[in-house]
């Protein structure tokens, strides 16, 4: 078995483990290249389908490619889509281009994802954030469990030894984190050899293209003529930048994204 096929039998492993533990279980899902691939590894676990809800967090301020792309797989894949969105904040003028990148994090992603959680009772959900992103992602277990207040407690996470994965039962939800184990490269090998679609945002267009993509305020596009995976791949074989370095949250002191973890943020 090549390594590829190794990290997918780990994922999948990890996907059918929480599907069997939570009856009311559900996926994130950005419309990046992880939770693609994270959506692509759920339906080869359940062969061709995926039995249960993929959530989309909507803070408004997504590229329309964005939209574009999770309209168009959402048909085709035959996903049960919810969309959930922070209204009350929206409505009373929170972006990205009206307050701090903190405050803006908060409402729009990690309270929208709060009010989603307790309208449709949630147990876990399925995130596809991996270890080699940031260095505060890099303390996440498997399993990962959260308060009633949302909190991340990082020092009191149940250890994971032998791939038994521990659940906390206080917990008011767990996040489950299939491809932690994952790199950049490795998800991009994985897309090229699976063939799963690519948000046009990361080819490059006019000597430019998106490496992390997310709010369109908050994104800045690198210098690239990548404009296919095999492209890409090559880049980022040669590269030394950081996956993140044009996220607006990254650019932030380190502390910053720490505190947005530890409160809930994805």
């Amino acid at each position: 078995m090549d390594y590829l096929s190794r990290m997918e039998s780990d994922s999948v492993y990890v996907i059918r483990e929480a599907y069997h533990r939570y009856s009311r279980l559900a996926m994130l899902w950005s419309m990046g290249k992880d939770s693609t691939a994270l959506l692509w590894m759920v339906r080869k676990a359940f062969f061709g389908k995926i039995p249960f809800p993929v959530i989309h967090i909507d803070t408004s301020y997504k590229f329309p490619e964005i939209y574009a792309f999770r309209d168009r797989l959402a048909k085709e894949l035959d996903l049960d889509l919810r969309v959930a969105r922070n209204d009350e904040a929206l409505s009373g003028g929170m972006g990205p281009d009206k307050t701090d990148k903190f405050s803006c994090c908060n409402a729009l992603k990690t309270d929208a994802l709060k009010q989603a959680i307790a309208k449709m009772g949630f147990e876990a959900l399925l995130l596809g954030i991996r270890r080699d992103e940031h260095g505060v992602r890099a303390k996440e277990r498997y399993f990962s469990p959260r308060s009633q207040d949302f909190t991340w407690n990082v020092g009191s996470q149940p250890p994971e030894l032998w791939d038994l994965y521990a659940s906390v039962d206080e917990a008011a939800h767990d996040r489950i984190h299939p491809l932690l184990h994952m790199t950049e490269l490795d998800i991009w090998r994985y897309v090229r050899r699976e063939g799963v679609p690519v948000n046009p945002l990361y080819l490059a267009k006019g000597g430019k293209r998106y490496r992390s993509i997310g709010c369109a305020p908050c994104c800045m596009p690198i210098a690239s003529n990548a404009a296919t995976v095999d492209e890409i791949i090559a880049e980022l074989e040669a590269s030394r930048e950081p996956e993140r370095a044009g996220r607006a949250q990254d650019k932030e002191a380190a502390f910053t994204m720490q505190k947005l973890r530890s409160l809930g943020y994805m």
